[in-house]
Formats: C-alpha cells, sequence, structure tokens
C-alpha cells in the first residue's frame, strides 16, 4: 500500500475516521522504550527525550533512530542494554518523535539536521549509529564543523524517503484539524502498522512482537503524532547532501549495514553509496530495513568489528 492508495481509500469513508479519531488518542503518559535513566535535553523550546545507559566513564555512543510514522528510540531495543556494557550509551527520541516534544512545526530535513548537530556536540568524539534518514543528518552535522565523530555506524542509510520535490498539498492534508487527525489514524493503525512492518520492515513478521506493536500505536496516537509523519510523507524530510561524497570526505572511518532483503532500500543502492564512500559494507541475510533488530547478536559483532578493522 502506497500513499496514494492509503489517500483514496480514506476519501471514501474519511467523515467516519475522523469521527473516530476523537476516540483513538492515547492520552497516558508514554512509557519509555528502553531500560535506562531517563532525561531530557532542552533545545529551541522543546524536551527532547533520551534513555541513558552504561558508565559514562566509557567511550560515548550515540544512537539516532530512523524516521517512520512510529519512529522512536524503541528502535534500539534489543541492543541497547548490551552496548551499555563496553559504551556510555545515549539514544534520543527525535523532536517530533516518541516522548520528546511533538508541537504542530513544519518540521524539516534542516531542523534534523541542526538538532543532531547540536546533541552530538554534547559528546566527546562519540561513535553514532544512524538508521535510514538520520544517517545523512549525522553526516551533515558532521560536515558543518564542531562536532568530532570517531565513528559512523549505518543501517540501510538515505537521503530520500518521500516525493522528490515535496508536495506541500499532501503535508497540509495530515496536518489539518479533524480530517488530517482521521487519515492519520487510519494510516496507524495497528493493521497498518503489521503491515508497513511486514512489507518492509521486518523479514520475518514472527519478530514483530504484539508489546512492539502495541508500543508503536500508542507511540503514534499521542497528541501532536501526526506532524512529523506529514513532513516525512510529504518529502520535506528528504535531505539534499549527496551521502556517499560527504562520507568520502569525512575523515571518519564508518560502515554501512545493509539487510539483503531490503526492497524500499534495495543492496544494490547500499553497494554504491559504500563504493562511493569508501566505507565498509556488512550485509545480513534474512532482514530488510531493521537487521539490528532481527539479528542483534550479529549487529553488535559487526560494530564491534568495525572498531578493530583498521
Amino acid at each position: 500500500m502506497n500513499l496514494k492508495q492509503a489517500l483514496g481509500s480514506v476519501a471514501l469513508g474519511v467523515g467516519t475516521a475522523a469521527a473516530a479519531a476523537r476516540g483513538l488518542r492515547y492520552d497516558e503518559e508514554l512509557e519509555p522504550a528502553l531500560v535506562g535513566e531517563q532525561d531530557t535535553y532542552r533545545w529551541r523550546g522543546m524536551d527532547v527525550a533520551y534513555t541513558e545507559g552504561g558508565d559514562p566513564d566509557d567511550p560515548d555512543l550515540v544512537l539516532l533512530h530512523g524516521v517512520n510514522a512510529a519512529g522512536s528510540s524503541g528502535e534500539w531495543r534489543e541492543v541497547f542494554g548490551d552496548l551499555t556494557a563496553d559504551y556510555h550509551v545515549v539514544a534520543p527520541d527525535l523532536p517530533g518523535f516518541g516522548r520528546s516534544d511533538r508541537p504542530p512545526l513544519r518540521y524539516s530535513a534542516a531542523l534534523y539536521e541542526d538538532f543532531v548537530h547540536d546533541f552530538l556536540q554534547s559528546f566527546d568524539e562519540p561513535t553514532v549509529v544512524a538508521s535510514s534518514l538520520s544517517a545523512a543528518y549525522a553526516a551533515r552535522a558532521a560536515e558543518h564543523g564542531n562536532v568530532d565523530v570517531s565513528r559512523f555506524v549505518l543501517i540501510c542509510p538515505t537521503t530520500k524517503a518521500g516525493p522528490e520535490p515535496p508536495k506541500g498539498p499532501a503535508r497540509e492534508l495530515l496536518r489539518a484539524p479533524v480530517v488530517g487527525e482521521g487519515l492519520f489514524r487510519l494510516l496507524t493503525s495497528k493493521p497498518a502498522i503489521r503491515y508497513f512492518n511486514a512489507d518492509h520492515g521486518y523479514y520475518d513478521a514472527n519478530n514483530i512482537t504484539a508489546e512492539w506493536t502495541d508500543y508503536e500505536w500508542k507511540t503514534t496516537h499521542v497528541e501532536g503524532a501526526r506532524f512529523a509523519f506529514a513532513s516525512f510523507v510529504a518529502g520535506f524530510l528528504n535531505s539534499d547532501i549527496d551521502l556517499g561524497e560527504t562520507l568520502a570526505a569525512l575523515d571518519v572511518p564508518t560502515t554501512i549495514v545493509w539487510g539483503r532483503e531490503a526492497e524500499v532500500s534495495p543492496l544494490a543502492d547500499g553497494k554504491e553509496l559504500a563504493d562511493d564512500a569508501g566505507a565498509e559494507l556488512v550485509v545480513f541475510d534474512r532482514a530488510k530495513l531493521l537487521p539490528h533488530v532481527e539479528h542483534p547478536n550479529k549487529f553488535l559483532d559487526a560494530l564491534r568489528n568495525s572498531e578493530t578493522a583498521d
């Protein structure tokens, strides 16, 4: 199901959806997706939530989750605890996602690039592990200077996850009160979440637990959840960076991790990017866009091996 098909389906019953939306908000406080110390980083008037773990004297490692309707630091749930044995680990919920503030901004790639830049300045030469679009934001942050990254581990990195050029009407439709909220609720119903996860997130649908589906439903049904997604699905979170060229120019060792069965971002893209960037490419069999979730032990090995590759 693509966005055009979803919009067409919703158009047939948007009045019903809008009415239902008012009764489908998650009004309780969203619980942390990760076990660790919970804190907030104040940025441009927003409280950005993050989970911290490990010994502060160990090397810093920052985990940047991917961008999608249900994006959150919970993407790292299978590896966060193990990483704290060797690193001081920090995993934020990006502005507009998870437990962070979700004001009704017109979110943009520039906003996320600025956030990642400022957030990374808080750490001493961190290893940065970033998924999908967040990889482009992290590379831009390092390119802009004042951010010293010791290593990148990038999971199915991309610069584009929406239409090019961006579609303003699609963004405004999703931002609209009542109708936009009704549409968003349909796109983030539990059946829709399960569909999108199985279609391009996970290789094995059995790896999608009911508990995690429930958490993704909750995080997409808190107040303001649709605003960042509206910009994402309409293409306004696409980065204009040439990721391969930028990574090649940076003096930062880079490992790119890819799922062999990924279709939205096919392995051919990963091979081309690795060649352009002069980066190591690690391919996981029986994985799509979330190899670190489906194969956490292999991912941990790949991350640790990357440190001794030079």
